[in-house]
């Protein structure tokens, strides 16, 4: 099931003109705040009516302004997760999950099966005081889940928590992206949500889209340095090989060996990881006599220089598109450009456990 979305909306001194065809899976709007998400996602759920525009969710038509056709909200069967989890405090965890169920279209119930995918079965009596903030996030996310939709909108679901509780919550959004069976559009700032979680990354800039396309290409593209250019950082597929006896854990990433601190995670296990381009050193020749164990040769493809003294490398690897954060007098000592042979090198306890997520 895909969503496609053509819209034109003004808001004064502001205006929305973009369109976009969300495929299976989780779709991230992403930018700075002011860029048009949220209102993107408003018009979606039928919370916002735009000035023109045509929106259509697999064979059903939302609205369509040349048409006059503006179906409302609850009749769109539409899972909205808001920033803040609106549950109703008298009512136990099973209250607010079953409240969901008297929206939702007749059919089977699925009431067990979404409680174990989101954690939520040993909670269910609790209120929702005696829960931490990812917990009612999930709750909050079951709830919509048990409506039933054809798809499920998140408007910045993780903004409102800490790091602790952000940590938390992750690996459940990707458990929720990977068995929901819904598609996701998920409104973002976080760079490092986008990357573990996005599988179709959409940038706005100024109610616009600046570029979007798979993650794992949006991510490789040095152009792509979302709130300054420190954010940089390509995304790699790997899989779990081994466990090591010295606390190590072997990937493979299309035939090449990386070796991270060891992961919980069981062999065959599919990973993304985000591998930051200031973490990232660079060198001619392969080194020796070194303590990093992630070394990968490539070809540099392109150099990117932006203010002051910096330069984003990307380098295409047999693991994958790297990028690498010199200064531009680095650059010009090692004699870099397109199509120089040169060698990766990441420290293994670089890759920052946030910067882990699963496949």
């Amino acid at each position: 099931m895909s969503l496609s979305v053509r819209l034109c909306h003004s808001f004064g001194s502001a205006a929305l003109n973009l369109a976009f065809e969300a495929p299976p899976g989780l779709t991230a709007l992403f930018g700075a705040s002011g860029a048009g998400k949220t209102s993107v996602v408003r018009t979606v759920a039928g919370l916002l009516s735009p000035d023109a525009g045509r929106i259509t969710l697999e064979d059903r038509v939302l609205f369509d302004s040349a048409a006059r056709r503006n179906l409302p909200p609850h009749r769109r069967r539409i899972g909205y997760v808001f920033q803040e989890p609106r549950l109703f405090p008298h009512l136990s965890v099973r209250g607010n999950l079953t409240y969901g169920r008297r929206f939702a279209p007749r059919g089977g119930d699925e009431f067990e099966r979404i409680t174990e995918m989101l954690g939520l079965s040993t909670l269910l009596s609790r209120r929702p005081g005696a829960l931490s903030g990812g917990e009612q996030q999930r709750v909050a996310i079951g709830r919509a889940l048990l409506t039933r939709p054809r798809l499920l909108l998140a408007d910045e679901p993780l903004s409102a928590l800490d790091t602790a509780r952000k940590d938390e919550i992750l690996p459940w959004l990707e458990r929720l992206r990977d068995e929901a069976g819904v598609p996701i559009l998920y409104v973002s700032h976080s760079v490092q949500e986008v990357a573990r979680l996005a599988t179709t990354v959409i940038e706005l800039e100024a109610g616009r889209i600046a570029r979007m396309g798979p993650a794992v290409e949006i991510f490789a593209d040095p152009a792509f340095t979302p709130s300054g250019t420190r954010e940089a950082g390509a995304l790699i597929l790997a899989r779990i090989q081994r466990h090591h006896a010295d606390g190590l854990t072997e990937l493979e990433a299309r035939g090449a060996p990386l070796f991270l601190p060891e992961l919980a995670q069981p062999v065959g296990t599919e990973l993304r990881l985000r591998l930051p381009a200031s973490d990232v050193i660079l060198s001619r020749h392969r080194p020796e006599g070194l303590s990093a164990l992630n070394i990968v040769a490539g070809k540099v493809v392109s150099i990117r220089e932006g203010h002051g003294p910096g330069a984003l490398v990307a380098v295409e690897t047999r693991a994958g598109q790297i990028l690498a954060r010199l200064t531009r007098r680095s650059v010009a000592a090692l004699e870099l450009a397109e199509g120089t042979d040169c060698h990766a090198i990441l420290k293994t306890l670089s890759i920052a456990p946030g910067n882990v997520g699963s496949g």
